[in-house]
């Protein structure tokens, strides 16, 4: 079934004549812009998959060096 799908979809691509279409420059332009902005969203979205881990890594590690810090600046009191 998948090879006469094939065969069908190779046929009707290679029978197609050309369009003889103007594209301008506007079209192109806009072409053009929108797949720098999905090139950079794919990038951008990577990248916060990347660094939220390592940011919430840091962040732990921060407030556990914060609560050790506080916790030996406060002086045990013996209540006897």
């Amino acid at each position: 079934m998948l090879g006469v799908a094939a065969a069908l979809a190779i046929a009707a691509v290679s029978a197609a004549t050309p369009a003889m279409a103007y594209v301008g420059p506007g079209a192109g332009l806009t072409l053009i812009g929108s797949l720098v902005a999905v090139v950079a969203a794919a990038v951008l979205a990577l990248l916060g998959l990347v660094l939220f881990p390592i940011r919430m890594a840091l962040k732990s590690l921060r407030a556990a060096k914060e609560a050790r810090e506080q916790a030996a600046a406060v002086p045990d009191v013996d209540p006897s």
